[in-house]
């Protein structure tokens, strides 16, 4: 059993490769149940576990003959079977203590006879992939000429959320906001020094009300975006919210948007931006435009005028895992 580490994915993956190898899995025959999550009792902030299993179906057709981006097979070339699961924790009170909050593990074993294949440094393997979906889904709703991004967060994957997005559109313009200005700073510099120049707000609204992407990566319990801030045109990309507590974006953006999900069983369950409005009966279920299913398929339309406002909100996906870790194992 091979042993991936975050060097070994770093040096094999592209945002552009993997951006394709999920559209092919999301069209791809993949066995994707609803993720397991259980929350830890903490003395200060509850802890959670997830696990997040995903299998190739028998025999599935090949993926990445065109179906969805018209490449040379990447994925199942060999017709291969994959099974794989991702073990993760979230501590938020880490933090406190100088450690990430995040910590995790992608098992990837054989589908025809189960055996372990590799273990893949998870942190980074679920940076890569959760960028990538973002990114995938700005494919089909961010305006073609958007170029002006705002970062809110400023944690490990925000550095991700800003490559991935550049890699599908012309992003000239970065504006990075966190809480705490020392941290954007300092996320800022390490983006600097990887070609791209970025801009440290202290005013939220204000970066806001002018941005055409706003990609939100944190553990907010309470809305930073503000659905009367949007421009017409804009993109919103909510990241950070894995938990029906959770919001990044109040009642008006979800009003003011289409909205779109990366997995409807998910997002509809999981997801405080989406199942709190749902709950509350501000949106009804037929007020999702659609899934990354849905949208890889084409059987819904993306962004259809330059002026409307689109939302997706991500919770991850098994399936995106699965896709990464493939990929990453194809090319090592």
């Amino acid at each position: 059993m091979r042993i991936v580490t975050a060097d070994d994915i770093v040096r094999v993956l592209t945002y552009e490769l993997l951006v394709d190898a999920l559209a092919d899995a999301f069209c791809g025959d993949i066995a994707v149940p609803v993720r397991h999550h259980h929350t830890l009792a903490q003395p200060g902030t509850d802890a959670t576990l997830l696990l997040m299993p995903a299998w190739t179906q028998a025999r599935p057709a090949k993926v990445g003959t065109g179906f969805a981006s018209g490449r040379a097979p990447e994925l199942n070339s060999a017709g291969e079977r994959f099974l794989g699961c991702k073990i993760v924790t979230v501590f938020p009170d880490n933090a406190n203590a100088g450690k990430p909050s995040l910590y995790g593990q992608y098992f990837l074993m054989s589908g025809d006879t189960g055996e372990p294949l590799a273990v893949f440094e998870g942190r980074v393997l679920t940076a890569w992939r959760t960028a990538a979906a973002s990114a995938l889904a700005a494919r089909y709703l961010a305006r073609k000429d958007a170029a002006h991004l705002v970062m809110v967060g400023a944690g490990a994957l925000a550095p991700h959320l800003v490559r991935a997005h550049a890699a599908m559109r012309p992003i000239e313009r970065v504006t990075l906001w966190n809480r705490t200005r020392a941290r954007a700073v300092a996320t800022g510099f390490a983006l600097a020094e990887s070609g791209i120049e970025t801009n440290v707000s202290d005013d939220l609204e204000g970066a806001v009300r002018e941005a055409d992407i706003v990609s939100c990566a944190t553990l907010s319990a309470v809305p930073l975006i503000h659905g009367a801030w949007l421009k017409k045109g804009a993109h919103v990309d909510l990241v950070g919210g894995f938990t029906p507590k959770m919001r990044e974006a109040d009642d008006a953006a979800i009003k003011r948007a289409r909205v779109y999900v990366d997995t409807r069983a998910g997002a509809l369950k999981e997801a405080g931006d989406v199942a709190d409005p749902l709950r509350r009966r501000i949106i009804k279920k037929s007020d999702i435009q659609g899934d990354l299913f849905e949208l890889c398929r084409g059987s819904v339309k993306g962004r259809k005028t330059a002026a409307e406002i689109t939302l997706f909100k991500s919770v991850g996906s098994a399936i995106e895992d699965l896709a990464a870790a493939m990929l990453v194992w194809r090319r090592l």
